[in-house]
């Protein structure tokens, strides 16, 4: 049985205290990213609500609805992703993962590291794509809507972006360390 709450790999029992502390800061940090996408998304809805009910009732929509939904699910996406690969949620092949893991446990961390090491390098790339579009919206003043009706900074939603990406590295720099260390630690003598 997979335990699928505590990580999307097997966490290595034997691992050192201080790869441990480190794991448990990155957790405690994805885990309040993940809960700001959650509120983001309850602040969503009840400003949605809010638009409707003023749109239907009073006949005066919220301004700036379309705006601020299109710019939070981007937001959203980036504040809860380091979250749901640590806790294992995102989509994997988990019947060819399975079948290399009943087979051999150390072919099974080669995969994972392998992955790791490619989702590392394009997260990497997004993060460094995602930079300099930050600092330009930041320097111009770039904004979202209509000037007279509802206008809102985007240098906010890249820098989500940008900490997303880094959350998301952390935590793939060590799912990654992870797997080396089981791939590369001595078997057990008797183990069964």
């Amino acid at each position: 049985m997979t335990n699928h709450s505590d990580s999307s790999a097997p966490v290595s029992t034997n691992l050192p205290n201080w790869f441990r502390n480190i794991r448990r800061v990155c957790d405690t940090v994805t885990a309040a990213l993940n809960v700001g996408g959650t509120l983001l998304i309850v602040a969503i809805m009840v400003l949605v609500n809010a638009d409707v009910i003023g749109r239907g009732v009073f006949n005066a929509p919220v301004s700036g609805v379309p705006e601020i939904v299109s710019m939070s699910i981007v937001a959203i996406v980036f504040l809860q992703i380091a979250h749901t690969f640590r806790m294992g949620r995102l989509t994997r092949t988990d019947a060819t993962l399975n079948f290399i893991k009943a087979r051999s446990m150390r072919l099974y961390a080669a995969v994972e590291l392998l992955f790791s090491l490619a989702a590392i390098t394009l997260i990497w790339q997004l993060f460094s794509a995602s930079k300099p579009l930050f600092v330009k919206s930041w320097v111009r003043g770039t904004f979202e809507g209509t000037i007279g009706d509802f206008t809102a900074p985007i240098w906010p939603v890249k820098l989500v972006i940008l900490i997303g990406c880094g959350a998301l590295l952390l935590q793939l720099v060590l799912f990654a360390a992870d797997a080396a260390f089981r791939l590369f630690q001595k078997q057990t003598q008797g183990a069964v």
